[in-house]
């Protein structure tokens, strides 16, 4: 067999493995492609031409799950809000001390930073938060990320369910806000001493909500 025979076949069997992927796995690897794309030159410079290259898939592959751009680029979305709710909504239930799902909220959300970054840049930095069903989707988790909160707050305080809702978006609000800031200024102080800090002005405003007698 010659050399350009043995290359072609080599080149079609790895055409073949690629094929015998998993429609999960694949789907993995292009929305991971993509939030490296969309993360670095925003959505509307963002090509999908380059994500394909950077998924090593054809771009007719590509289309095959995502029939637009804007598809894709929801499908991200979603993916990561999806992360960020559950994390938030497991460390608010993870005990039943309030102090500690304070901190243990800001430890999520300094969490989502550390080991998501480039997620936590297109949930907070979008180009993309005027388009309407980004906006409903960025409401949305702001809503349910609050909503976890609210519970406590309700059911702790006797507050009625719209002012504990208040509370809920102003302190998810707070906790985004200072880990976002924390993260665009490359700020000297290390993760331990912002949350110090955010947890500290976040515990000493709710805690003087007096609890309801049971």
């Amino acid at each position: 067999m010659s050399t350009t025979d043995a290359n072609g076949s080599q080149n079609q069997l790895n055409r073949g493995d690629k094929a015998r992927l998993p429609r999960d796995e694949r789907r993995a690897i292009l929305l991971n492609a993509a939030l490296e794309v969309f993360t670095a030159a925003g959505y509307h410079s963002a090509a999908m031409d380059e994500i394909a290259d950077r998924a090593s898939v054809s771009k007719p592959v590509l289309y095959q799950h995502f029939p637009s751009k804007l598809d894709l680029y929801l499908a991200v979305l979603d993916l990561h809000i999806d992360s960020l709710v559950y994390e938030i909504q497991k460390a608010i239930s993870s005990t039943p001390d309030n102090a500690l799902r304070v901190h243990a909220t800001i430890d999520a959300y300094f969490s989502f930073i550390e080991n998501e970054g480039e997620a936590f840049r297109l949930l907070f930095e979008s180009d993309m938060s005027v388009e309407p069903q980004v906006h409903e989707r960025l409401n949305r988790m702001t809503y349910d990320c609050a909503a976890a909160v609210s519970g406590v707050i309700s059911n702790d305080t006797g507050l009625p369910k719209e002012a504990a809702m208040l509370l809920g978006v102003g302190l998810i609000g707070y906790a985004q806000v200072t880990a976002r800031h924390w993260l665009e200024r490359d700020s000297k102080l290390t993760r331990q001493q912002a949350m110090d800090l955010v947890e500290n002005l976040m515990w000493r405003g709710i805690s003087g909500f007096p609890r309801t007698e049971l």
